[in-house]
């Protein structure tokens, strides 16, 4: 391009300014050679959110390439706002996980609330009316002295987002962990349901076609916030809460309608949501995917603050906004719908041939920039890294205490204590479509108007991963793959959400690149595929002597699946007296970094149980078989704690107790893997089924009685229910 690009109030390009941007000298080199002159502050401003870690996915492209991503049942793999997969009878299930960490630790409730909202949008933006909402959150110590804050601050954002947008929150995973002391971390999940005739994507076409801005205006909240979200941060982190953004779900919730009326016409040629990096993001990975150009009038753009330059209406991440192209001459019909429902609506710009994205305010050019480098060829780096070492087998692990005493012990502990005081908060039941409620192995929302259900469930053994990378990453799919099943759906596909350190150490790379073979082999065992996700990196805190304290190595899986008829679902609560419990899989034998061995022996060692995929695939395609025929009346996968706390999570679910076999603490919290505690009234039928099956099957013993392993169940209760409200003092 030739004209002539000023800037407002110019500023000179010094290293300093190019590193506060976040960009290596290397990088601004890079950006020097692209553009064939010195960038002004609003294009430096551009390339460094585009080229962050938080965008561009520059330290992990390379390697999520190797996980599988496709299927008979996808429609839409990654690369778009949500992953896309056949449901039948013409309906798709849109979904996706996304991280908002760092600002979730800088500002709790504002930092969850907008990671529900941007999640939301990311599935709308796709023609789905979301469904149903997840999270899986990552807590430090619980005596932390700033984590009872995180925590309220966390949940009531959480909540107060999601029950006033009124899509309910069925489900979701929390840990405790000194790691994420300073660096919590929260990851939101949303699943819509679209017509597959009626999928929209992000893709701007049609030279002259109008850019259409829509939603709530633009402020200067959440600038840098991509920029911030792609560093890691010291843990007294006040300066940056200007970089967390401030939601609205009532505007998020006629946005939601406002998009859905429109998207019912033929009006719209694409569409983006405006998360991270805002209106930067959104228009250069539309025009990129399109490859076309894009014109923007900053004069055009509604904001609601005075004297906002194009740097800052660029990069503010203001929430609650959609960029859309229209089919020209229908920006009238578009806008009376906006209008309607009191939202802005601002035509800013327009399609062009250029390949370039050009800014325009006050008449003159402030930004040319060829989108190429800002977008398919930003800096992709093959980072060094090196292996986890194997750990040294555990070996035995003496007793310590009674079975019965350390049940009691880990039942209260902070990993497996009762959930209810966080998803009381939440409202999961808005819709009256939800038919299994948090608290079982996966939630259940019904496809409204069907008899259809999807089974959605969140996942990760972060302790697993960092003591073994590859089988932690395969273990995380596996769990995931087991809850849906548990639940009698078959597992269709997921959506993950790689929370690690700083890649530019070898070992935390080594991690990243550990975690990917094994959830590759995972998802292609289990036909299981990923299609979206989120990679947030740089989650680590640095101490006084500039070395970073990392968090667990955790990549997030969130899976869903289809009942085809929801009157077939399964749940973990025992349902009567004199039934006999079974298990499924081989006994338990494995102590190492399990929650009894922490818990109870004060020790974090050894390697996580094995995964045995093949195994995990025929136990589990056993356990549904039984579902669907109705030959089991409670199923509930065995995970965290092992055997033993699997059935007392049943006895209390259904407030009936067991007698059960004599188990010594091995055999009682070994957390080996692809198990399932079934109960029924014909055991002798299963059994031989079992046998005929080759799958490893045996009687445990009778439900009944108000105790398990001697405990009074009123007791267990009391122990199970009492650490959230102590924590919390409620």
């Amino acid at each position: 391009m030739t004209e002539t690009v000023s800037e407002i109030a110019p500023a000179p390009i010094t290293p300093q300014v190019v590193a506060e941007h976040g960009l290596s000298p290397e990088e601004y080199e890079r950006i020097l050679h692209a553009m064939g002159r010195t960038p002004n502050l609003t294009e430096l401003g551009i390339f460094s959110v585009m080229w962050s870690e938080h965008c561009s996915y520059k330290s992990s492209r390379i390697h999520l390439k190797k996980l599988p991503t496709t299927g008979p049942q996808v429609i839409c793999g990654p690369g778009e706002n949500a992953g896309v997969v056949d449901i039948g009878d013409g309906q798709a299930a849109i979904f996706k996980m996304e991280s908002h960490n760092h600002p979730s630790y800088i500002e709790p409730y504002q930092g969850a609330a907008t990671g529900v909202g941007g999640i939301l949008r990311d599935v709308f933006t796709m023609g789905a009316r979301p469904v149903a909402n997840m999270n899986a959150l990552r807590f430090g110590r619980p005596d932390h002295p700033k984590m009872r804050h995180l925590i309220s601050g966390v949940v009531h954002g959480i909540g107060g987002y999601g029950n006033c947008v009124g899509v309910p929150t069925v489900g979701g995973e929390v840990n405790f962990h000194p790691a994420y002391d300073g660096n919590i971390l929260v990851n939101a999940m949303t699943v819509g349901v679209a017509e597959t005739n009626k999928i929209f994507y992000s893709a701007a076409s049609g030279v002259g076609n109008p850019i259409v801005y829509v939603g709530s205006k633009t402020g200067r909240d959440g600038i840098h916030g991509a920029t911030m979200a792609s560093a890691d941060f010291s843990e007294d982190s006040e300066e940056k809460r200007p970089t967390v953004q401030v939601g609205d779900p009532f505007t998020e919730k006629l946005l939601i309608e406002a998009c859905l009326e429109l998207m019912a016409s033929d009006a719209i040629v694409a569409i983006q949501d405006m998360g991270a990096a805002g209106l930067t993001s959104s228009s250069v990975e539309m025009a990129s995917k399109g490859g076309v150009g894009i014109e923007l009038d900053m004069n055009a753009v509604p904001c609601r603050e005075t004297g906002m330059t194009p740097y800052e209406m660029m990069l503010s991440e203001s929430q609650e906004r959609m960029l859309m192209v229209l089919q020209p001459g229908r920006e009238g019909e578009a806008e009376a719908i906006f209008r309607k429902w009191e939202l802005d609506f601002a035509v800013i710009g327009h399609v062009t041939d250029t390949g370039h994205m050009i800014l325009k305010f006050n008449g003159e050019t402030v930004c040319d920039i060829p989108l190429g480098p800002l977008a398919d060829e930003a800096p992709a780096y093959d980072r060094p890294w090196v292996p986890t070492p194997k750990r040294a087998p555990l070996g035995p692990v003496p007793a310590k205490g009674s079975v019965p005493d350390n049940l009691l012990a880990l039942m209260a502990s902070p990993d497996l204590a009762s959930r209810r005081w966080i998803w009381e908060q939440y409202d999961h039941m808005v819709g009256a479509d939800t038919v299994q409620r948090p608290g079982g192995d996966a939630a259940v929302v019904r496809v409204h108007g069907t008899k259809k259900g999807i089974a959605i469930s969140t996942d990760c053994t972060p302790r697993y991963v960092f003591a073994d990378p590859v089988e932690g990453g395969a273990q995380a799919i596996a769990e995931c793959w087991r809850n849906i099943t548990a639940v009698g759906a078959k597992p269709l596909a997921t959506t993950d959400c790689m929370n690690f350190g700083n890649p530019q150490r070898p070992e935390i790379m080594g991690q990243f690149v550990g975690a990917i073979e094994g959830m590759a082999k995972a998802c292609a065992a289990l036909d299981f595929p990923i299609v979206s996700g989120n990679v947030s990196l740089y989650n680590e805190t640095k101490n006084d002597d500039g070395t970073g304290s990392a968090i667990l190595p955790t990549p997030a899986i969130g899976g869903i699946g289809l009942l085809a008829d929801i009157d077939a679902m399964a749940t973990i609560a025992f349902k009567g007296e004199g039934e006999h419990v079974l298990l499924i899989g081989d006994d338990g034998d494995h102590l190492g970094q399990s929650l009894w061995l922490r818990t109870v022996a004060g020790r974090e060692d050894g390697p996580p149980p094995p995964v045995d995929l093949e195994l995990e695939k025929r136990n589990g395609d056993f356990v549904r078989e039984l579902i669907l025929d109705g030959k089991v009346n409670a199923v509930h996968d065995i995970s965290d704690g092992g055997l033993l706390v699997a059935l007392a999570e049943m006895a209390l679910a259904g407030g009936i107790g067991a007698k059960i076999e004599e188990l010594d603490h091995v055999k009682a919290f070994g957390e080996d893997q692809a198990r399932y505690i079934v109960t029924t009234g014909n055991s002798d039928a299963i059994l031989a089924a079992a046998l005929t099956a080759g799958v490893t099957a045996r009687r445990l013993g009778t439900t009944g009685g108000d105790s398990i392993v001697g405990i009074p169940l009123a007791k267990l209760r009391t122990a199970h229910e009492g650490f959230f409200p102590g924590l919390m003092g409620a």
